[in-house]
């Protein structure tokens, strides 16, 4: 059998927020789905505060494109069940509540009623989230949560990710494509070499200060060579080989 990852050695800081970048086909999902307690490691260790991941659990939320989203279920019951599952011996009041703040959270109180075909991408996306987060996990596991939106919501959406992140000091995991999304959101970018038995190649320091103002780091010229730097490490050092 081939080797997807080798030599992994990451250390994530509670309350950090990384981004991971690399070509398709490399072994990030691979690395977030053992993280995430969906797949097992054939040699070596994943830890989460020192015990062993071995399967999935509410202590680790993750949410992928495509939403997951149960279309029979409304935006509010697709939480309700996540939160039912997770605290059955919460009261009824108790439960709702927790739905109610997290749908007001996202900005969908007015759509709670609505099922996800009723629903925009971005809207779909918010109530994946909002059912993440409403589990209280503590990491947040997003695997390119944005790379189907259209570019307006996408901004949307990494703003509203950017303060519900900083008020509930969760730990986030991501995974993009998009090197601008990741120097905007990050506290390090993790750049991933090429698969098979593809490594963590380098890890970038973020410098930027919270709150971030996307205009102003932008404008700036530490950005301009971090995203030179990162698109060097993908299309030159690390350019995508389909032979």
């Amino acid at each position: 059998p081939a080797t997807i990852l080798d030599g992994i050695d990451l250390e994530v800081n509670e309350g950090e927020f990384i981004c991971l970048i690399g070509h398709s086909g490399c072994g990030k999902s691979t690395l977030l789905n053992m993280v995430s307690g969906f797949n097992t490691p054939t040699s070596g260790t994943v830890t989460l505060q020192g015990s062993q991941i071995t399967e999935p659990g509410p202590d680790r939320m993750m949410v992928f494109q495509n939403y997951c989203l149960l279309p029979w279920l409304t935006a509010y019951d697709n939480i309700y069940l996540a939160v039912d599952s997770v605290y059955p011996t919460h009261t009824e009041a108790q439960k709702k509540e927790i739905v109610r703040e997290h749908l007001n959270m996202v900005g969908l109180t007015e759509s709670a009623s609505k099922k996800p075909g009723q629903l925009s991408g971005g809207m779909k996306q918010r109530v994946a989230i909002a059912r993440a987060l409403a589990i209280k996990p503590q990491v947040l596991i997003l695997d390119e949560p944005f790379g189907a939106l259209d570019a307006i919501t996408k901004e949307e959406l990494q703003d509203e990710l950017l303060t519900i992140w900083s008020e509930h000091q969760v730990t986030v995991l991501m995974i993009t494509h998009d090197i601008d999304e990741a120097l905007y959101l990050a506290d390090r970018l993790v750049m991933m070499t090429n698969g098979p038995a593809a490594k963590i190649g380098e890890v970038l320091d973020i410098p930027f200060e919270r709150p971030r103002n996307r205009e102003k780091i932008m404008a700036t010229k530490t950005y301009i060579d971090l995203r030179n730097y990162a698109l060097d490490f993908l299309f030159n050092r690390y350019a995508h080989l389909d032979d």
